[in-house]
């Protein structure tokens, strides 16, 4: 079954949907540990620095974001581990994902920034056609 299972998360409605996937995978192998990574998208982070006044409120925020998402793995008693990294979305999660081997790769259907969605193509999308291990994109 899926041992090493990759979790990309932004916050969003869609990233808590796939933790509770990621959450139900895990728990049909006995000694699953899944990996939770939020990317810090290069091409916002000045501008959020900006608009929260602080690295320090900033860095609160992202971890405002992934809290959510812990709690569900904690209360299912998953194995996991949190890794915040820095990139664009999609490339970072490809990157990491066919580095780090992992079995299986969960992520939203949709994130948090429509607009990005709208004109550069899902990141969902993007990690499903360049990622080397199975991919579950949930709704």
């Amino acid at each position: 079954m899926f041992k090493d299972i990759l979790l990309a998360t932004d916050g969003s409605e869609h990233a808590f949907r796939a933790a509770i996937k990621a959450a139900e995978v895990a728990k049909l192998s006995n000694d699953a540990h899944i990996k939770v990574i939020y990317i810090v998208d290069d091409s916002t982070s000045k501008s959020d620095v900006l608009s929260e006044g602080s690295k320090e409120a900033v860095y609160e925020r992202r971890l405002r974001r992934i809290r959510p998402t812990e709690e569900i793995l904690k209360q299912q008693q998953i194995n996991y581990t949190v890794e915040i990294l820095r990139g664009e979305p999609g490339p970072e999660i490809v990157r990491y994902a066919n580095n780090q081997h992992f079995d299986l790769v969960v992520i939203g259907s949709r994130g948090l920034n429509k607009l990005q969605e709208l004109v550069l193509g899902s990141v969902s999308h993007k990690v499903a056609k360049r990622a080397e291990c199975p991919v579950m994109i949930v709704k």
